[in-house]
């Protein structure tokens, strides 16, 4: 009766150990993402280093057991390759502010690749044969753990001696514990297999309550270690530190055998509260870790829109160009400073990134390459221009050369580009040229103002001859003396440019008083002004007369057109109509000031042709 009781008591323990010291369960990713965190470090770490020191870590790398390397060798691959990069861009920047184009920038040959390849060959080879050799010493563990299992069964079947069976139990436990990596996903069924006998031995043996006793008491001082230890990593700062560790301790856990009935559940609870507590910072770190990864895509996505989304046929000139790629250069630099995406776009949206890049540098190249030729073109129109200039820089003729020098340039603004070689020499010989001419002009022209001052002062004078004249004279002396001095007034040069209208007003102004005060006719005072327009016209060259006179020929025909339209149309009207009166007498003044214009305009006809003699 005793011995069932026993029996009993150990079944209900063993119950109560398989219900409680199950292993805590974690989220799938969150292994993964341990890796993809512990990656993350290494590659930080790595981008400080430079390439002679990436290489010297490699080749210890190499040469050091593959299992404590883990992710540090890609790391360090990539490390190298974005200093690669990094080289080529500097050499590239460098290549184009020195004048070259960069289309025909080469990168030069990296000398230390090979080695960084050989290192990197060693490596994989290194890493297939270990994990090769990994996944035979899994199956081979997997082999002996099943015949522990069966050993385990048979002890609880066993009637043998207590004693006897009680060493064989530890001595498998022992061993169960020294075996540590199977295949993964045996891994579980092993666990409860092995948990099922174990509890069964306890509840199956007779056991001696001292062992029984003593093992319970031992396994709770292991178990509350473990308990503490859990509780102390919520304040290790390091999330995937504390969580690795925590993986370890409840490895440990699942290898201490059970406690006393009565403090299981307690210990239990208390274990599992401190490793949730663990758990849960490290899902929310990496929960958190997925959203930054997926604003950076968001930001990735939105710089390749804007690149893709760039229109070319806006693209026309060199500043367009070089306004666009400023801003994708800066676009490329904004791309430097976002971190990682999900994994399974990080790949994608580089290439996608990559594609935009090349696209537009492509276009740029082209867009180079289909001007250059119209830019030849330009030089040698512009280096025709400078021939030009530099054979008008010695003229004396200020006006005609000055009126020759300023169609050059306009034309030169007319001309398109020159390459950036050839800009500022072609320019500086262009108008060292222009300035060569303009600086003589200018010095004549400074010489020319003490004389335009002695012609004013002498203007002056005459006006004050015509405004005090002797009213004494006779009307027909006293025009003499008038034509005299108007005669006088065209013979004196040109004065300030400021003052010619000026003093020519003031003169005509003092001559119309006269011819006022003498009473001479309004017509011929209109006639003596004109003639000494034709006389300064005439200083001007025979082109001007000869343009005057068209213009006084055109006018003089029309004047005749209409002088016939109103001969024709008075003879519609009669005084006996209504209004006809009134109308034949506006026709008539009308016809009699046109016959007088066209007499005036024959008669200054007359004097240009006098200068045309």
């Amino acid at each position: 009766m005793k011995d069932e009781l026993e029996t009993n008591l150990a079944s209900e323990e063993a119950a109560k150990l398989n219900e409680t010291n199950t292993p805590v369960e974690t989220p799938e990713v969150t292994a993964e993402a341990a890796v993809v965190e512990s990656d993350n470090a290494e590659e930080n770490a790595a981008g400080k280093l430079t390439k002679e020191e990436i290489l010297n870590r490699l080749q210890a790398l190499v040469d050091a057991p593959i299992e404590t390397v883990r992710g540090e060798v890609e790391s360090l691959k990539q490390a190298y390759y974005k200093i690669r990069r990094n080289e080529v861009d500097e050499l590239r920047k460098a290549f184009v502010e020195q004048g070259g184009d960069e289309k025909d920038f080469t990168a030069p040959e990296d000398t230390q690749e090979n080695f960084l390849k050989e290192l990197l060959g060693s490596y994989k080879e290194k890493k297939a044969a270990y994990l090769a050799e990994e996944e035979k010493q899994k199956a081979e563990n997997y082999e002996i753990k099943l015949q522990l299992i069966e050993q385990l069964k048979m002890l609880c079947e066993s009637q043998d001696d207590f004693n006897k069976l009680y060493n064989e139990f530890k001595d498998i436990q022992q061993k169960w514990k020294e075996i540590k990596l199977v295949p993964e996903e045996h891994a579980n069924e092993l666990w409860k297999e092995y948990q099922t006998y174990s509890e069964a031995f306890y509840d199956l043996i007779k056991i001696n309550n001292q062992f029984r006793d003593y093992d319970f008491k031992k396994n709770l001082e292991l178990k509350t270690a473990l308990c503490e230890a859990v509780e102390k990593l919520q304040d290790e700062k390091d999330i995937i530190s504390a969580f690795h560790q925590l993986q370890k301790l409840h490895q440990q856990w699942r290898e201490i055998g059970p406690v006393a009935k009565e403090l299981r559940e307690e210990l239990w609870g208390r274990f599992k509260a401190a490793s949730t507590v663990i758990n849960k910072r490290h899902q929310q770190h990496f929960e958190n870790l997925k959203a930054k990864e997926q604003e950076n895509l968001v930001a990735k996505t939105a710089i390749c829109e804007e690149i893709e989304g760039i229109d070319y046929a806006a693209l026309q000139t060199f500043k367009d160009w070089d306004e666009k790629n400023n801003e994708v250069l800066a676009l490329q630099q904004k791309w430097r400073t976002i971190g990682f995406t999900p994994k399974k776009h990080n790949t994608k949206i580089f290439e996608r990134f990559r594609a935009a890049c090349d696209v537009f540098f492509t276009k740029k190249t082209e867009f180079y390459k289909s001007i250059k030729a119209e830019m030849e073109k330009n030089l040698e129109k512009k280096r025709a221009l400078c021939e030009k200039a530099e054979a008008l820089k010695d003229s004396t003729d200020w006006k005609g050369t000055t009126e020759k020098m300023i169609a050059l340039q306009k034309e030169w603004k007319t001309i398109g580009q020159v390459t950036r070689r050839h800009s500022d020499s072609i320019w500086k010989r262009f108008i060292t040229a222009c300035d060569y001419f303009f600086d003589n002009k200018n010095k004549n022209v400074s010489s020319q103002k003490s004389e335009e001052q002695t012609n004013l002062e002498a203007k002056k004078a005459l006006i004050e001859k015509v405004k005090t004249m002797d009213e004494s004279l006779d009307t027909e002396e006293a025009i003499t003396t008038l034509k005299e001095w108007i005669a006088e007034w065209n013979e004196i040069g040109h004065v300030p440019f400021k003052e010619k209208d000026k003093v020519y007003k003031a003169f005509h102004e003092a001559v119309d008083a006269q011819f006022d005060r003498l009473k001479v006719d309004q017509r011929d005072r209109r006639m003596k002004s004109y003639r000494n327009n034709v006389s300064e016209m005439a200083g001007k060259g025979k082109g001007k007369l000869y343009s005057e006179r068209d213009r006084l020929m055109r006018t003089y025909e029309r004047m005749k057109n209409d002088l016939q339209t109103y001969e024709n149309n008075i003879g519609f009207l009669t005084i006996s109509s209504k209004g006809g009166s009134g109308l034949v007498k506006e026709m008539e003044r009308k016809i009699e000031k046109l016959k007088a214009e066209m007499e005036l305009t024959v008669k200054k006809i007359e004097a240009i042709d006098e200068n045309l003699e």
